[in-house]
């Protein structure tokens, strides 16, 4: 497992029992679901940051259903041709491609961080074996140089931190969407589409692009997990109930999932 730090003071934090603790005194208990709180109540930007319960259950059901099975292969598939010793999954989620990922590469030492607690909560049940932490991208409690990798999924980072945490000639998987993702169903749930920002706006200095591609699919969906797709993202809750009600009643084709993958090196 890779050194982790106190949120409070960045002291190396040591293990005994489920206790964790530094040498200036701050400790943290393991939760008995397993995983470690390391997001200080100062660095939450809500009472109950991250994704809701009823996005995280919709999300759960979908990738559980294999919709976005393809994306998981190819992200294994991309880190076995790295071979890492350790990895950490920023904005892990419900720990879906964390556990494929970990399960993929057996000697693979994998670390999940989401900001999420009831994210988190639910990626201890599929895989007690990885260590599983609360806490945010933007103060990664990990430190310096401790990583041969690290994912990231639709969620925020922090080139800084990356950069911070990444040994020499490490790697960053960064996953998002490109302008074609799940255009069909933004097409029918708002009057005009909004451009896809780019995944990577500016690249920083001490990184390189090593690998670059698009993946595509198409995707068809029965009407439940049509509704989990909605349901799992901003869009059921920035679009008209009325139009959602109208896609699950009438269905949905020539949907595609269009996920622009970048693997990054550190110098």
């Amino acid at each position: 497992m890779p050194q982790l730090l106190c949120p409070h003071c960045q002291g190396p934090l040591s293990a005994e029992g489920r206790t964790w603790s530094c040498a200036n005194g701050h400790s943290y208990d393991q939760a008995r679901q397993g995983y470690l709180n390391l997001l200080l109540v100062q660095h939450k930007n809500s009472r109950q940051p991250g994704d809701t319960p009823a996005m995280l259950g919709c999300r759960q059901a979908f990738l559980d259903g294999g919709h976005y099975q393809p994306v998981s292969d190819e992200i294994n598939r991309l880190f076995t041709e790295q071979a890492p010793a350790a990895l950490l999954d920023m904005g892990c989620g419900e720990g879906y491609y964390t556990d494929r990922l970990a399960r993929a590469l057996p000697g693979l030492d994998c670390t999940g961080l989401d900001i999420s607690k009831d994210a988190v909560i639910r990626a201890c049940r599929r895989n007690r074996d990885i260590q599983w932490l609360v806490g945010s991208s933007a103060r990664l409690p990990l430190a310096d140089a401790s990583l041969d990798a690290a994912l990231c999924v639709f969620s925020p980072w922090s080139w800084e931190e990356c950069l911070r945490v990444l040994k020499p000639g490490g790697h960053l998987l960064l996953v998002g969407p490109h302008a074609d993702h799940l255009l069909a169903l933004r097409e029918k749930l708002y009057d005009s589409i909004h451009p896809t920002p780019e995944l990577i706006k500016a690249l920083p200095e001490g990184m390189t692009i090593v690998n670059d591609q698009i993946l595509r699919y198409a995707l068809q969906l029965e009407p439940a997990a049509l509704d989990n797709l909605i349901g799992m993202t901003p869009h059921g809750f920035r679009s008209r109930p009325e139009r959602q009600q109208a896609l699950r009643e009438s269905g949905l084709a020539g949907l595609e999932v269009a996920m622009r993958m970048v693997m990054l090196q550190r110098h």
